[in-house]
């Protein structure tokens, strides 16, 4: 067995069918919508899939269903739960972190040789990323984090237009005059962080669930 290999392919995934489950939809309609914002340009077109089920007969049939897969897919498949039924977003997120949990599930040795593999394997990853660990002690780690510009660019809106809707919405703290700085709300449901620019400044900076956050609100606001 390949250890490494069976690390790769435990990836989170969810499809078309199972959102359409969820969230208690026709599939065609799931699949409609998905339709819908990829051409709006609002998510990235998701993988399709041949999906083998029986029907109500016990019949062999074949459905085409969307795969939506890793960071991006978890982001995509929010928005689209949120122009089906918003109500059903918090149910999405909590079945992303399960699929989270069990993807990140060790991998328990099955024979002593895999074992010795799997050491060597940690060994030499340690290795290669002592220096990496060492940058992060000393510069600010902004990998998976999106400024403004870049989520404001998401619903075709300038960060000036989409921080005034913010601010109306509570994100930002009013009490800090000299930079843009979240409540501790929206900092404590995952939603942002505040960073430190190599010149010492903050920096309020939108992780991915905050960037679905924003768009769901958005939508039903009637901006996006």
């Amino acid at each position: 067995m390949n250890i490494q290999t069976l690390q790769t392919n435990n990836q989170k995934r969810m499809t078309s069918q199972q959102i359409a489950d969820l969230v208690e939809k026709r599939h065609d309609n799931v699949k409609r919508t998905i339709e819908l914002v990829v051409k709006a340009g609002v998510i990235v077109q998701p993988q399709i899939e041949d999906e083998y089920t029986q029907d109500t007969m016990g019949r062999p049939r074949t459905t085409q269903v969307y795969v939506f897969k890793g960071e991006q897919g978890e982001r995509d498949s929010l928005v689209v739960v949120a122009q089906l039924s918003p109500e059903f977003t918090g149910a999405l997120i909590d079945r992303w972190r399960e699929l989270e949990a069990q993807a990140t599930t060790p991998v328990i040795p099955q024979s002593f040789a895999e074992a010795l593999q799997l050491a060597a394997n940690q060994a030499l990853q340690i290795e290669q990323n002592a220096p990496k660990v060492l940058h992060y002690d000393n510069v600010v780690e902004r990998k998976g984090l999106l400024n403004a510009t870049q989520v404001a660019q998401k619903v075709r809106l300038s960060a000036v237009a989409m921080n005034k809707i913010l601010d109306e919405l509570g994100v930002y703290n009013k009490a800090v005059k000299r930079s843009r700085v979240f409540q501790q709300w929206f900092i404590d449901k995952g939603l942002g962080e505040v960073k430190q620019t190599d010149q010492g400044y903050s920096q309020a900076m939108f992780t991915k669930r905050g960037e679905a956050w924003i768009i769901e609100r958005l939508i039903s606001e009637g901006v996006a």
